[in-house]
């Protein structure tokens, strides 16, 4: 894929984060495309999950910049990047296990309604048709990742596949433009994997997504990934599509391994 500066959604410039002596990402800069699903390949340690902080806000650049659809993001905080469509997944499932399915994504869907504690907790408009909304959005997502039949189930009882779903489906219930997911195929077995592929590109096309993941199983990311970026000890030591990537010998050395 060819980048198409018109159809820039993302930018990162010089991005830079340290923790004292060490630096975890060291001068990345990339763009990622509209409607792309762009992958994030490197060893561990290489900066991936703290380049979906910094992308995320969970912790702010050391220097350089973060551009989302023309703005500078870098300085917001985690909820404002959340609002202007930014989601993710993590490494370590974060759902809230005392919670039903259905609640988890609930949760998620608030940070769209207008209501007030004193209109939810009265039952005055607008918060009883938000809350009617709200749920029928989350079981429609549910649905959508083959858990609506679990529903009123805490999500502490899902096992490991179903518990990504969830957490993608309450990815989801933010509206997002971007979707950050970080390792969703981690613990699957290659069936599982390819079924998740095909699922990645299904959301991508039916939200209209721009997908960015973190995955380490090589093959289900060049056969899914439009374009991909390679860290390693937190420098980009490579860019470009699947066949230029895989190919690439400093990719070769670094992660792939040499035959």
């Amino acid at each position: 894929m060819i980048l198409d500066k018109s159809k820039v959604i993302l930018e990162a410039k010089s991005l830079t984060r340290r923790f004292g002596g060490l630096v975890a990402v060291n001068n990345v800069s990339f763009s990622v495309n509209q409607h792309e699903i762009f992958g994030l390949i490197g060893p561990n340690g290489a900066g991936k999950t703290t380049l979906f902080n910094l992308i995320t806000a969970l912790i702010p650049p050391s220097s350089g910049e973060l551009i989302y659809q023309g703005q500078a993001i870098a300085q917001l905080r985690p909820h404002q990047i959340a609002s202007l469509g930014i989601a993710r997944t993590f490494q370590n499932i974060r759902l809230f296990g005392e919670l039903s399915a259905l609640e988890n994504v609930i949760i998620a869907r608030h940070l769209h309604t207008k209501s007030t504690l004193v209109t939810g907790v009265l039952g005055l408009p607008p918060a009883p048709q938000e809350e009617s909304q709200s749920r029928q959005k989350a079981l429609e997502l549910l649905e959508m990742v083959g858990l609506s039949d679990r529903a009123e189930e805490k999500s502490r009882n899902f096992a490991y596949g179903d518990q990504r779903r969830l957490e993608i489906a309450r990815a989801l219930a933010l509206q997002p433009r971007i979707l950050l997911l970080d390792e969703p195929a981690a613990g699957m077995n290659p069936n599982e994997k390819q079924q998740l592929s095909e699922f990645i590109r299904d959301l991508r096309d039916r939200f209209n997504l721009t997908i960015i993941l973190i995955e380490h199983h090589v093959p289900l990311v060049m056969g899914l990934c439009d374009r991909i970026a390679v860290l390693d000890f937190g420098q980009l030591i490579a860019l470009g599509e699947p066949s230029v990537v895989r190919n690439n010998p400093a990719v070769i050395e670094a992660y792939l391994g040499n035959e």
